[in-house]
């Protein structure tokens, strides 16, 4: 099993109500899929977990309820 303690990866994020995909570049080029349960998930590579927090944080700014975030093994 491969060891990645810098927290860099693949990740999805799910937020709560719908993000237009014009905030893909805000979120460091991360895609944004509008669900039709009424959620947003950003999908992308996170470098390290410095740069994990700083997602978070703007996932705070914009006030949307943070759902979940997974990282992903798959890819």
């Amino acid at each position: 099993m491969q060891s990645n303690e810098g927290g860099g990866g693949n990740y999805e994020i799910r937020l709560k109500g719908h993000l237009e995909p014009r905030w893909a570049d805000w979120f460091d080029g991360l895609t944004l899929t509008q669900e039709n349960d009424g959620t947003t998930v950003l999908r992308g590579s996170v470098v390290d977990q410095a740069a994990l927090h700083g997602l978070l944080g703007k996932v705070r700014d914009l006030g949307l309820p943070l759902i979940a975030v997974n990282r992903r093994r798959d890819q």
